[in-house]
């Protein structure tokens, strides 16, 4: 019962259902004659070239008669005399996850982890981080000891941006799960506000980041639900974990030497793959973005910057006014610039320099192929990730808000948060 479930679940042809569901139309396209052949009801060929078991339907939903499809950037798969291409044709869904798996992009963490301290509440900023740096490591380092590859044929990938990674479990999902329900269990008994909205931001926020790697052909069902269960899992024992492992990395005068050394050896000691991939290198960033974050609080606090409220829990949210939405806005469009300008000068010093140590031509070193042979290439990339994000997170949580409060444009509450 259980296998069978297990291989339903990871069944490419459940993936291309979900795709077909959201408009995107599956053709087959003959070279015989340079003539093109459209299949709606089956793709037979090719379910026996590669024998998929019990020759599953395509969805009877594949049709070249639609007028409003069009073209994707997308890989093809050849089979023998034909090919399989997809067309999307509904492009409001198409955007719509394509925003949904930027959610758990790196773009979306430089962007949304920052505006979340300078804007809204730094002592549950650190708990998430630190809930969403744990998740992400053990996610990402399951991925290369598990080595699931990511759903193949039939399946059309719409975004080729991680398809060198393995697929299970999907660490997007497990975003899904971390991010929104960690920020709802640490402000639900701290802030005074409906938690049942709450509820539904967190389901809506996952149920769309968990969709959209579906529909982009990026995991199988199977990957999903893995991402989900762990996360889910993980939850349980670190939502009161972290919650007394930030008053002590934030107070202990030996904190910063343990962050360091304890997010160094994770680097060091990330499970190894079979080829190269480019999990380790974003395992770094999210590992060197929660360092910098507690490295920056526990200095503010160690200044006598950072003191606890007098009034005591749960608070009332304090909307913004015209005055605090300005400022609002002002420090998310300085910091944000601020943090570009980091990463440019922190990732061309860093990684000049570590050429420079290993004593290799920079330009050449860069161009050189991704192998898990390349190993100065490797350790160049990992040093000035480490160090480029370590000091973007330092940035975020000491020196822009520092430099706000001497703009007397920082938010009131900023300090006051522990």
């Amino acid at each position: 019962m259980w296998e069978d479930l297990i291989e339903y679940l990871n069944d490419p042809l459940l993936v291309v259902k979900v795709q077909n569901f959201f408009g995107v139309i599956y053709k087959n396209i003959s070279h015989e004659g340079s003539a093109e052949r459209t299949h709606s009801d089956r793709i037979n060929r090719e379910n026996e070239e590669f024998d998929l078991k019990q020759h599953k339907r395509i969805p009877s939903n594949i049709s070249s008669s639609s007028q409003s499809s069009y073209d994707t950037d997308t890989s093809t798969e050849s089979t023998g005399r034909e090919e399989v291409v997809c067309h999307i044709n509904n492009k409001f869904w198409y955007w719509l996850f394509v925003v949904g798996t930027a959610l758990g992009d790196e773009i979306f963490y430089v962007t949304f982890i920052p505006f979340w301290f300078w804007n809204i509440d730094g002592a549950v900023g650190r708990r998430v981080i630190l809930v969403w740096t744990i998740v992400m490591y053990i996610g990402q380092g399951s991925k290369d000891i598990i080595r699931w590859p990511r759903p193949g044929y039939p399946v059309q990938k719409l975004q080729q941006k991680w398809s060198a990674e393995y697929g299970m479990p999907s660490t997007h999902a497990m975003v899904g799960v971390s991010i929104p329900f960690s920020v709802l269990l640490y402000t639900m008994d701290r802030y005074r506000y409906p938690a049942h909205w709450g509820l539904i931001i967190a389901v809506a926020w996952c149920t769309l980041i968990c969709v959209s790697r579906v529909y982009l052909g990026m995991h199988s069902v199977l990957d999903i639900a893995g991402g989900l269960v762990l996360a889910g899992a993980l939850l349980v024992p670190l939502i009161p974990l972290v919650d007394w492992l930030d008053g002590v990395l934030l107070t202990a005068p030996y904190a910063p030497v343990l962050v360091l050394t304890v997010s160094v050896l994770l680097v060091v000691y990330h499970p190894h793959a079979d080829k190269w991939t480019p999990t380790r290198g974003d395992t770094t960033m999210i590992v060197s973005v929660c360092a910098g974050i507690l490295t920056g609080s526990w200095i503010n606090y160690q200044l006598g910057n950072l003191s606890a409220s007098a009034a005591g829990p749960p608070y009332d949210i304090i909307w913004p006014g015209a005055a605090m939405l300005g400022c609002a806005a002002l420090r998310t469009v300085l910091g944000l610039c601020g943090l570009l300008a980091t990463r440019a000068l922190a990732k061309s010093a860093s990684y000049a320099l570590v050429c420079a140590l290993l004593g290799r031509d920079l330009r050449a070193l860069r161009s050189s192929e991704n192998s898990l042979r390349n190993t100065h290439k490797i350790l160049a990339e990992l040093c000035y990730k480490y160090f480029t994000y370590a000091v973007i997170g330092l940035n975020t949580t000491y020196v822009f808000p520092n430099v706000f409060y001497l703009l007397r444009i920082n938010r009131p509450t900023y300090y006051t948060e522990i």
